[in-house]
């Protein structure tokens, strides 16, 4: 009798020339929206500043489009948004990983009694 408790877990990454957006890219551009700051992202995810420079521009390299407006600081301080495209391809992308998901749970179910 299978255990009831198994399950899978999936995790989707998008590759160009190179692995260039995933579940932690993502929960960077989340930040960011949130907290309106690479800088302040970073902190949170206790990642490097340059760290996740170079992971934004791996991903604008393969995908095409720049991920950030940033500005940079003085007397009212720097900051950063997300572009549009930033905005649309990270909505596409957790609409993808969900049904990504949601395929694996059932076909988890069907082939391995999960």
């Amino acid at each position: 009798m299978p255990n009831k408790q198994l399950r899978c877990q999936v995790s989707v990454r998008i590759f160009g020339k190179e692995k260039c957006f995933g579940p932690g890219v993502a929960e960077l551009l989340e930040r960011v929206d949130q907290l309106h700051s690479l800088r302040k992202a970073t902190i949170e995810m206790d990642m490097a500043y340059s760290k996740a420079w170079k992971i934004i521009k791996i991903a604008e390299e393969n995908l095409g489009f720049p991920l950030l407006d940033s500005v940079t600081g003085g007397k009212g301080g720097g900051g950063a948004e997300l572009t549009q495209d930033a905005k649309n391809f990270l909505l596409a992308y957790r609409r993808f990983e969900e049904a990504v998901r949601s395929y694996a749970d059932e076909t988890f179910v069907e082939i391995l009694g999960g």
